[in-house]
């Protein structure tokens, strides 16, 4: 194995040509005595500083999600103490948008890990996060820009979404089969918190000193982007497993599972970030508490978050495919409730029914991962079994994950801009809640049809 960056492991082997020393050669964490002596202390070190370059990527992709509470004009037109004054549906866009492009990207960053390596690109997508950090920060000091304008620079925020993708298909060749479920939920929920955290700290950080200063939102996340390159440079490392090819990455695509996966996905994370970047808008909008929103809604995100590793936990011990049912089961309840106390005009029954959302949006999150892992290595034990064909369908798997996680974060653009339909047209946020009462359902009878009736494969495996 070429490893010569860890003092604690024993390069056998020169690096090859063209290659650094941060690469690893010799990766096996399905051998019992390479995992316990070797790769977890090296897996859990790539984690560790993924969790933390994902975090910030998070954190910047939700930025515009609190600052526009305080761009938004009050239920009687007056401006935000900021100079602002947005209506309901300008804001509800300029949280959707940096959504909708983070989604797209993270297509295109699946496949820099083969191409780049996971390290490398973790470098690289860490130092992109200044771009948005650093235009927000000059956007909202003229609240006389135009709004177009806004959008567009709200739009580079997507970069924060990509490192997602990128990650998870990284971590996910790092570790054993056994503990994929419970280190993909831990590097998901550190990225996730990134948005409560943010949602908590900024609308401190904005109002240091006199008023309020929305450009601080951008320049507070740009010394923690700077740190979590430096920190993925000097103690991360690149698999040569991983960097193959981008063909698997295509091939995934071929698999009908993929795309089931991707629409369940769309049902829990989606439902997770959209409502995160809608929430604290909802709150304002709604029941015109934007005090609330500016102090309570980064619960949300971070019971979400915390939930997530759970769901990947529970997925190991009970299979990933009953967790995520249950987690649909919960979900529509939580939309249920939340429509009744929009019909109530009761404020502390919609906190708590969105509070009961997020928890089921965090198991969801963590057990659909955990599925798609164990969805194929049973192709890849259908197919023969032998070290190869595993290996190969490792890497589809990592691809699927990337892909899966890009359809599913559009939800992220299509929960807002729902809202944002629904109020506009009717005035009240009622028809969308009921609209995605039925859509979980449906998402539950998908999962019990494809991966919990007794006559299919994958129920036989305990998917």
């Amino acid at each position: 194995m070429t490893v010569t960056s860890n003092p604690t492991i024993e390069a056998t082997a020169s690096p090859p040509p063209g290659r650094g020393k941060h690469w690893i050669d010799d990766w096996r964490p399905e051998d019992p005595e390479f995992w316990g002596s070797v790769g977890k202390p090296v897996a859990r070190r790539n984690l560790i500083f993924s969790i933390f370059a994902e975090h910030i990527g998070f954190s910047v992709w939700l930025l515009w999600s609190i600052v526009v509470v305080q761009m938004t004009a009050s239920a009687d037109g007056t401006p935000a103490a900021s100079g602002f004054a947005l209506s309901t549906t300008q804001a509800l866009w300029l949280v959707a948008v940096p959504s909708g492009v983070g989604a797209f990207l993270r297509l295109p960053y699946t496949f820099a890990v083969p191409i780049f390596g996971g390290r490398n690109w973790t470098v690289i997508s860490a130092v992109l996060l200044l771009i948005p950090c650093l235009g927000l920060a000059w956007a909202v000091s003229n609240p006389d820009i135009d709004f177009a304008l806004l959008l567009l620079i709200a739009a580079t925020a997507g970069f924060g979404g990509g490192n997602f993708a990128s990650s998870m298909a990284n971590i996910s060749f790092f570790y054993p089969e056994s503990e994929k479920g419970w280190a993909l939920g831990l590097n998901a929920a550190g990225g996730n918190i990134g948005v409560a955290v943010a949602q908590k700290i900024i609308p401190v950080v904005v109002t240091v000193g006199a008023g309020v200063t929305l450009s601080y939102a951008g320049l507070f996340y740009v010394p923690f982007a700077v740190v979590a390159a430096i920190c993925a440079f000097l103690f991360m490392n690149n698999l040569t497993e991983a960097k193959a090819d981008v063909k698997p990455v295509w091939q995934s695509l071929r698999h009908s599972d993929t795309w089931v996966m991707s629409l369940l996905y769309i049902g829990t994370f989606g439902s997770f970030i959209g409502y995160s970047a809608a929430f604290p808008t909802l709150l304002k909008a709604v029941f015109d508490r934007g005090d609330i929103a500016l102090m309570w809604a980064f619960l949300g995100a971070g019971i979400g978050s915390v939930a997530r590793p759970l769901g990947g936990k529970l997925s190991d011990r009970i299979g990933g495919a009953r967790v995520t049912a249950v987690s649909f089961i919960m979900l529509a309840i939580g939309a249920a409730s939340a429509l009744w106390s929009v019909k109530a005009v009761n404020l502390p029954m919609f906190f708590v029914a969105f509070m009961f959302l997020f928890v089921a949006t965090g198991i969801g999150n963590g057990s659909t991962y955990r599925m798609i892992s164990k969805i194929f290595r049973v192709k890849g034990e259908d197919a023969g079994g032998d070290p190869e064909t595993m290996v190969h369908m490792r890497r589809q798997a990592a691809g699927a994950l990337g892909i899966i996680s890009s359809v599913g974060a559009f939800g992220g653009f299509i929960v807002p801009l729902a809202y944002a339909w629904s109020k506009a047209r009717f005035g009240t946020i009622e028809p969308a809640l009921q609209f995605y009462v039925a859509f979980f359902i449906l998402l539950l009878g998908v999962t019990w049809y494809c991966y919990l009736r007794k006559s299919t494969r994958m129920a036989q495996a305990g998917v």
